[in-house]
């Protein structure tokens, strides 16, 4: 089953008294660029993330996000009392020796000054907490590789209708191939006609008109549409990895319908012919999200 390149995925993973939550988000590139954003805690594995990602994800637009939330009483800022009761002391001493108004709140000019709030930080990751930041960056590659499958298997079910309508439109066309070549033998007769005193050879004009009729015959691209449109539909069944290669081959399926278009002569046959290059247009819009 084909993958698609849209994706997204997001894991929470507890320890102790952190939330490390991991999220990545995917869309279509003919590589893989990838942008992190992680915790300062974890970037000393930053390379292991990036493996990990390019691993699974081989090629896409990736947007990934490793972050750290903590419990809120935890989280809470200690003062540093002593620091406190050390500058209420020393501003009291200096107002009353220069002669000056004691602050009036003095609680907000305390905590304004320098190193009252003093957060700590945890300066070194143990092999225990990069376990549980691990396992949430696996279990949020692991989601978005579940949704590029449920992507897929909707991208597959659209190439399989649009490759059955082009198959369809191409039958359709036979009725008129057959038709077109006593058209065209008419229609050139009918011209010479109505040209006063004009005589001609009609062995001569049979044997132009086999050559007319043969450069314009398109059995050959009806037959080579017929094995693109198959091979199309064996390399969807050969798995993920094969956009590219879907891509190429819509490609040449474009060459043999614009090659039928040109050489049909007819506009029964041109008006079908409009159609598949829209069924395929549609293929190729889908086929770049198609890993």
């Amino acid at each position: 089953m084909i993958q698609s390149m849209t994706g997204y995925g997001k894991a929470v993973v507890a320890f102790k008294d952190k939330k490390i939550s991991a999220e990545i988000k995917s869309l279509n590139s003919k590589q893989l660029d990838l942008q992190t954003r992680i915790a300062p805690l974890y970037r000393e594995k930053e390379m292991e993330i990036r493996q990990m990602i390019a691993t699974a994800l081989e090629r896409g637009k990736v947007d990934f996000s490793l972050w750290i939330e903590r419990d809120a009483g935890v989280e809470a800022t200690p003062v540093n009392g002593a620091l406190v009761e050390n500058y209420y002391h020393q501003l009291k001493d200096l107002a009353g020796r220069v002669g000056i108004p004691e602050p009036q709140d003095w609680m907000s000019t305390l905590v304004r000054m320098p190193d009252v709030l003093a957060k700590t930080e945890q300066v070194e990751l143990t092999d225990e907490e990069w376990a549980a930041a691990r396992q949430a960056v696996v279990e949020a590659i692991e989601a978005l590789v579940g949704f590029r499958r449920q992507e897929g298997a909707a991208l597959e079910k659209k190439f399989n209708e649009k490759v059955d309508n082009i198959e369809r439109l191409l039958a359709e066309i036979e009725p008129y191939e057959k038709a077109r070549v006593e058209k065209i033998r008419q229609r050139i007769v009918d011209g010479l006609q109505q040209i006063p005193g004009v005589e001609y050879d009609k062995n001569r004009l049979e044997q132009e008109l086999i050559y007319y009729i043969e450069k314009l015959d398109i059995s050959e691209e009806k037959q080579r549409l017929t094995n693109h449109l198959k091979y199309f539909r064996e390399t969807m069944r050969d798995g993920h990895g094969q956009g590219k290669k879907l891509g190429f081959i819509a490609q040449e399926m474009g060459r043999e319908i614009n090659t039928t278009g040109s050489k049909s002569n007819l506009a029964e046959m041109q008006n079908i012919v409009v159609q598949m290059k829209d069924e395929l247009e549609q293929i190729k819009e889908q086929v770049l999200n198609a890993l």
